[in-house]
Protein backbone atom coordinates (compact mmCIF):
# COMPACT_ATOMS: atom_id res chain seq x y z
CA UNK A 1 0.00 0.00 0.00
CA UNK A 2 0.78 3.44 -0.78
CA UNK A 3 1.35 6.42 0.90
CA UNK A 4 -1.58 8.57 2.98
CA UNK A 5 -3.27 11.15 0.95
CA UNK A 6 -2.11 14.74 1.48
CA UNK A 7 -3.64 18.06 0.50
CA UNK A 8 -7.15 20.16 0.12
CA UNK A 9 -9.50 16.87 -0.63
CA UNK A 10 -7.87 14.33 1.26
CA UNK A 11 -10.12 14.44 4.42
CA UNK A 12 -12.61 11.68 3.22
CA UNK A 13 -9.80 9.15 1.97
CA UNK A 14 -8.26 9.48 5.30
CA UNK A 15 -11.73 8.91 7.44
CA UNK A 16 -12.34 5.70 4.95
CA UNK A 17 -8.67 4.52 5.91
CA UNK A 18 -8.51 5.15 9.42
CA UNK A 19 -12.45 3.42 9.73
CA UNK A 20 -10.98 0.30 7.68
CA UNK A 21 -8.37 -0.19 10.04
CA UNK A 22 -10.12 -0.08 13.30
CA UNK A 23 -10.84 -3.55 12.06
CA UNK A 24 -7.54 -5.13 12.76
CA UNK A 25 -7.91 -4.03 16.36
CA UNK A 26 -9.50 -6.77 18.21
CA UNK A 27 -11.24 -4.47 20.97
CA UNK A 28 -12.52 -2.67 18.47
CA UNK A 29 -14.24 -5.50 16.86
CA UNK A 30 -15.74 -6.95 19.65
CA UNK A 31 -17.89 -4.06 20.39
CA UNK A 32 -18.47 -3.46 17.20
CA UNK A 33 -20.44 -6.97 16.71
CA UNK A 34 -21.32 -6.85 20.35
CA UNK A 35 -19.96 -10.18 21.20
CA UNK A 36 -19.38 -9.58 24.76
CA UNK A 37 -23.52 -8.83 25.23
CA UNK A 38 -24.34 -11.86 23.43
CA UNK A 39 -21.98 -14.33 25.36
CA UNK A 40 -21.92 -13.13 28.35
CA UNK A 41 -24.61 -15.01 30.99
CA UNK A 42 -24.89 -12.01 33.17
CA UNK A 43 -25.88 -9.41 29.79
CA UNK A 44 -23.85 -6.96 30.72
CA UNK A 45 -24.86 -6.33 34.29
CA UNK A 46 -21.83 -6.53 36.90
CA UNK A 47 -23.05 -8.68 39.41
CA UNK A 48 -25.93 -11.34 39.01
CA UNK A 49 -28.04 -13.48 41.70
CA UNK A 50 -28.64 -17.84 41.25
CA UNK A 51 -29.40 -20.77 43.22
CA UNK A 52 -26.64 -23.03 43.87
CA UNK A 53 -26.97 -26.91 42.00
CA UNK A 54 -23.89 -28.40 43.28
CA UNK A 55 -20.39 -28.21 44.94
CA UNK A 56 -17.60 -29.40 42.53
CA UNK A 57 -13.97 -29.25 43.06
CA UNK A 58 -11.70 -28.13 40.20
CA UNK A 59 -7.90 -29.16 39.77
CA UNK A 60 -5.67 -26.06 39.26
CA UNK A 61 -3.25 -25.95 35.88
CA UNK A 62 0.15 -26.60 36.07
CA UNK A 63 2.39 -25.95 37.97
CA UNK A 64 -0.01 -26.25 41.26
CA UNK A 65 -1.75 -29.11 42.26
CA UNK A 66 -5.09 -28.47 44.54
CA UNK A 67 -8.78 -28.50 44.48
CA UNK A 68 -10.30 -25.27 43.96
CA UNK A 69 -13.26 -25.54 45.47
CA UNK A 70 -16.33 -24.34 42.99
CA UNK A 71 -19.78 -24.38 43.05
CA UNK A 72 -22.44 -24.33 39.99
CA UNK A 73 -25.09 -21.70 39.92
CA UNK A 74 -28.24 -21.53 38.37
CA UNK A 75 -28.69 -17.45 37.70
CA UNK A 76 -32.53 -16.38 38.32
CA UNK A 77 -32.32 -13.84 35.59
CA UNK A 78 -32.36 -16.26 32.73
CA UNK A 79 -31.83 -19.91 34.04
CA UNK A 80 -27.96 -20.15 32.49
CA UNK A 81 -25.45 -22.09 34.65
CA UNK A 82 -21.95 -21.07 35.67
CA UNK A 83 -19.38 -22.42 37.61
CA UNK A 84 -18.22 -19.58 40.64
CA UNK A 85 -15.25 -19.87 42.95
CA UNK A 86 -15.73 -19.71 46.37
CA UNK A 87 -12.66 -17.34 47.36
CA UNK A 88 -11.64 -17.79 51.36
CA UNK A 89 -10.47 -20.81 53.63
CA UNK A 90 -13.50 -22.87 53.92
CA UNK A 91 -15.80 -20.91 52.05
CA UNK A 92 -17.48 -23.84 50.58
CA UNK A 93 -18.56 -24.99 54.28
CA UNK A 94 -20.69 -21.98 54.45
CA UNK A 95 -22.11 -22.77 51.18
CA UNK A 96 -25.13 -25.36 50.64
CA UNK A 97 -27.02 -26.40 47.68
CA UNK A 98 -30.42 -24.46 47.34
CA UNK A 99 -28.96 -21.38 48.90
CA UNK A 100 -29.54 -18.22 46.85
CA UNK A 101 -25.67 -16.59 46.27
CA UNK A 102 -24.83 -13.41 43.95
CA UNK A 103 -21.46 -13.94 41.70
CA UNK A 104 -19.58 -10.94 40.06
CA UNK A 105 -16.58 -11.55 37.58
CA UNK A 106 -13.22 -12.51 38.98
CA UNK A 107 -11.71 -9.94 36.72
CA UNK A 108 -9.20 -11.90 34.80
CA UNK A 109 -6.88 -10.25 32.30
CA UNK A 110 -9.24 -9.39 29.02
CA UNK A 111 -12.43 -11.03 30.53
CA UNK A 112 -10.96 -14.79 30.55
CA UNK A 113 -10.27 -16.89 33.75
CA UNK A 114 -7.90 -15.66 36.24
CA UNK A 115 -4.82 -17.17 37.85
CA UNK A 116 -5.03 -21.34 38.01
CA UNK A 117 -8.52 -22.49 37.69
CA UNK A 118 -9.46 -22.93 34.24
CA UNK A 119 -12.24 -21.90 32.51
CA UNK A 120 -14.02 -20.19 35.63
CA UNK A 121 -14.75 -16.62 35.08
CA UNK A 122 -17.07 -15.94 38.73
CA UNK A 123 -16.28 -15.90 41.89
CA UNK A 124 -19.29 -15.72 44.96
CA UNK A 125 -19.84 -13.03 47.03
CA UNK A 126 -22.80 -13.04 49.12
CA UNK A 127 -24.88 -15.94 50.64
CA UNK A 128 -28.44 -15.66 51.15
CA UNK A 129 -28.08 -11.77 51.34
CA UNK A 130 -24.69 -12.17 54.02
CA UNK A 131 -21.28 -10.79 52.86
CA UNK A 132 -19.04 -14.22 52.22
CA UNK A 133 -15.93 -12.14 53.08
CA UNK A 134 -18.06 -11.08 56.87
CA UNK A 135 -19.02 -14.84 57.23
CA UNK A 136 -15.87 -16.35 57.03
CA UNK A 137 -14.13 -13.97 59.47
CA UNK A 138 -16.77 -14.60 61.71
CA UNK A 139 -18.33 -11.11 61.90
CA UNK A 140 -21.56 -12.62 61.17
CA UNK A 141 -23.17 -16.02 61.67
CA UNK A 142 -25.05 -17.70 58.67
CA UNK A 143 -28.63 -16.63 58.37
CA UNK A 144 -31.37 -19.51 58.90
CA UNK A 145 -33.55 -19.87 55.99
Amino acid sequence: MGKKSTGLNAAKKLKGRRKEGNWHNKWFVKSARSVKERSDPLEGASQGSGIVLEKVQLEAKQPNSAMRKCVRVQLIKNGKQVTAFCPGDGATKLVDEHDQVVVECIGGKMGRSKGDIPGVRWQVIKVNDQSLDALLHGKLEKARK
